[in-house]
């Protein structure tokens, strides 16, 4: 089989499951030209990681449950949305409901509010969130600190009531179901480019070039949008002769 050969074949294998009762249908080639955001290309590994994260996690990205960022410096970032952990913890068997707030200090006191109803004077400080499981003695409660997660990007300056609910929320989702939603992250979860996969949303971290939340990515990917279509795309790199890049997908875990 020719350098060639062995490319467009990698492109065109297709994987097939099942996302919330749906049959999606993935390739290389598909993810490569139509579900990748951002100003530079991805590889073939990460490529076959995307794909694999989708199937094992029942995500289907044409309904933008799951997307794909890479930019110029940084590791690709697989990306999940708030409405895939909703989905996917009440589809456990334990889970039991979930009420999220917001935080504020009002008169001088902390408050816990429900939902995102705040009043004009109150000072938000921070979101809460709590998920019950049947299988555990006491919910799954998580507070967080606003000065951690909005960063002044554009939905944060509009909503910051809605997004630090929503971040406590996913926050909270992720530890009561450690299991199915242990690898996943939003676009408000804070990243650690240096190791894409090891992230930590809980560590305290100073924002530098290589630790920024993928919120800020979007915004770098939207101003650079009109950029990106004049730019030509790059040319296959060549593939060795023994290359065993038709075993990415099953060595990332697919089974035929």
């Amino acid at each position: 089989m020719t350098m060639n050969q062995l490319q467009q074949s990698f492109e065109n294998k297709e994987v097939i499951f099942q996302a919330g009762g749906e049959e999606v249908k993935l390739t290389a080639g598909t993810v490569k030209n139509y579900l990748v955001s951002g100003n530079e290309s991805v590889t073939d590994q990460e490529v076959a990681m995307f794909i694999n994260l989708c199937k094992y996690q029942h995500l289907n990205p044409f309904l933008n449950e799951a997307y794909l960022i890479k930019f110029k410096g940084r590791p690709a970032q697989i990306i999940t949305s708030k409405e895939a952990f909703m989905k996917r913890a009440e589809s456990n068997p334990h889970y039991r409901g979930s009420k999220a707030g917001v935080i504020v200090l009002r008169n001088n006191e902390i408050v816990y509010t429900n939902g995102a109803f705040t009043l004009p004077s109150d000072q938000i400080v921070g979101g809460w969130a709590e998920v019950k499981r049947d299988d555990r003695d006491e919910p799954v409660h998580v507070e967080i600190s606003i000065s951690e997660f909005g960063k002044g990007q554009a939905t944060w300056k509009a909503m910051p009531a809605n997004m630090i609910r929503k971040t406590a929320l996913v926050n909270a989702l992720r530890e009561a179901f450690p299991d199915s939603l242990g690898s996943l992250y939003t676009e408000d979860d804070k990243h650690d480019f240096s190791q894409p996969r090891q992230v930590d949303a809980d560590v305290q971290e100073t924002p530098t070039k290589a630790t920024e939340s993928t919120a800020e990515l979007l915004a770098d990917f939207k101003a650079s949008k009109e950029q990106q279509a004049k730019e030509q795309p790059k040319p296959v790199e060549p593939v060795e002769e023994d290359s065993d890049q038709m075993g990415l997908f099953e060595a990332t875990g697919d089974v035929d």
